[in-house]
């Protein structure tokens, strides 16, 4: 299941992140470029506490990222 979520979170990130690049992204959701590099590619999950960071930054929530639920 936990990949399943990953690659919804990675799918949901290219999509929000659009032609911006990686480091002007980061930058909007306070995490690094290498990181959200490695989200994107499914090379790293992301902890809870980021995802609240992500989330709050980006003024969106769960359903935003998982539609069909978790």
């Amino acid at each position: 299941m936990n990949r399943r979520l990953d690659q919804q979170f990675a799918q949901f990130l290219r999509e929000t992140r659009g032609p911006s690049t990686y480091a002007e992204f980061a930058r909007k959701v306070g995490l690094s470029p290498s990181t959200v590099y490695r989200l994107e590619h499914g090379e790293q999950s992301i902890t809870l506490q980021s995802l609240e960071q992500v989330l709050k930054r980006l003024k969106c929530t769960l359903r935003d990222v998982f539609p069909d639920g978790l």
